[in-house]
């Protein structure tokens, strides 16, 4: 039996999602307060159609125990949509996070190869002279907006090299993987329209057209790279994905493909989401700014941790019970979905004292802002950590007062906390 939820807490309400930071963050409190998990609809789609609705996870100690316990909460059919995904849209869409083991395992021991430390520290030196380019330009160029100008150029750069994506190519893999995730965005799909009524169907449609074009031609690429490197293998990932052999089987075309997507667009958007709002945060708390340039290498672990933390940069995924389990005196049954929402575990009261609190000193700090313990834990987490270390060191010693200027314009999304401009000045 469904829990009624107060009629202004609908997290499948569009509308939601435009409220306040804070609006929507006492709405969570208000939901991790419940004593029985909340049950909302599914708003219908078109091209998806609408499911029965899914139980809302909002406490830390049920996102973890979901997230290890895949054999009861299980990534199939689809993880990255509340919606089951059709075939013509998994096609694209349906990589390694949409798959339990062993098909899961299979390709993670595969594309894990490229996240090893050995792997990582080769990265370091380009890593380096990236982040170096990178302030070159700002201080040549002056203040601008954070986002276009310093915090997407990063990671779109490693993800890139490590691919082995040609320099043509970068514009494109850069500007799909936002119409991918911003398909709630006007700005990148033109796509879902707010009105009194609320979204319109036509809007709806166009947004998710372009997102399904998007994803075609990331995978049209990867199919493309994964030929040549299959006549004439170099040193990236895409040749090792091609030439690798595991128990006898090789990864297809298909699943390379699908795991390119997965690899642009969480590698890319993820890290300069959580460096953007890692720039606001240290803006915003001058205190936490002092104590870290105060002594950079001690507090920027902590620091990074802190704001994934806060920013928790993707905000949900689904699982699908594969039969009836108790959990938090709640029962759920066989085909129930559940979302486990990051964002709010990363709030919960109960696990972090003073949890709306900017503390770079945080310890312990069991986020989720990589996803739960378990089999789907973020495989490119300790890369993601590099990457703001490298950024953040280059920015505040050659630019130590750099500081946003201005209110971010945030991402229209229930899926990613992204910030798509930030000014900032030095």
């Amino acid at each position: 039996m469904t829990t009624a939820v107060r009629h202004d807490v609908n997290l499948s309400d569009i509308a939601f999602w435009s409220r306040p930071r804070r609006e929507r963050e006492a709405a969570f409190a208000a939901l991790r307060a419940r004593e029985r998990p909340a049950f909302f609809p599914e708003l219908k789609l078109p091209f998806l159609g609408g499911g029965p609705g899914y139980w809302a996870l909002v406490r830390h100690a049920d996102v973890v125990e979901a997230s290890r316990t895949p054999e009861v909460f299980s990534s199939e059919p689809c993880s990255n949509s509340i919606a089951d995904l059709p075939p013509y849209l998994a096609r694209y869409f349906g990589s390694m996070i949409n798959m339990d083991d062993p098909r899961h395992a299979r390709i993670r021991r595969v594309v894990s190869r490229a996240f090893t430390p050995r792997m990582l520290a080769k990265m370091e030196t380009d890593l380096q002279a990236t982040a170096t380019r990178i302030v070159d330009d700002v201080l040549r160029e002056g203040p601008g907006d954070f986002v276009t100008r310093v915090a997407a150029r990063l990671p779109l750069q490693v993800i890139c090299d490590m691919a082995g994506v040609p320099d043509r190519d970068r514009p494109m893999v850069f500007d799909r993987s936002n119409v991918i995730l911003g398909l709630g965005d006007p700005e990148y799909t033109g796509g879902l329209r707010l009105a009194e009524t609320g979204v319109t169907r036509t809007g709806v449609a166009y947004g998710l057209t372009r997102g399904l074009t998007a994803g075609y031609e990331l995978n049209h690429l990867a199919m493309k790279l994964a030929r040549k490197r299959r006549r004439e293998p170099g040193d990236d990932l895409v040749s090792a994905l091609v030439t690798a052999n595991l128990d006898g089987e090789s990864l297809t075309d298909q699943e390379i493909g699908s795991f390119f997507i997965l690899l642009v667009v969480a590698g890319n958007e993820t890290t300069r989401n959580a460096m953007s709002h890692g720039l606001k945060l240290l803006t915003d708390h001058p205190d936490q700014r002092e104590l870290l340039l105060g002594d950079f290498d001690r507090y920027i672990p902590g620091a990074v941790e802190e704001i994934v933390r806060m920013a928790t940069p993707v905000i949900q995924f689904r699982r699908t019970l594969t039969r009836d389990h108790e959990m938090n005196g709640h029962l759920y049954r066989e085909g129930d979905k559940v979302l486990l929402f990051y964002n709010s575990a990363n709030r919960d009261e109960e696990v972090f004292a003073n949890a709306g609190a900017f503390d770079i000193t945080r310890s312990p700090n069991p986020h989720v802002g990589f996803g739960g313990p378990g089999p789907h834990f973020c495989l490119g987490a300790n890369l993601a950590r590099r990457e703001i270390t490298v950024m953040f060191r280059e920015l505040f010693t050659r630019l130590p007062e750099i500081r946003s200027a201005g209110r971010p314009d945030h991402l229209f999304s229930n899926f990613i906390n992204g910030i798509k401009h930030l000014p900032f000045t030095y």
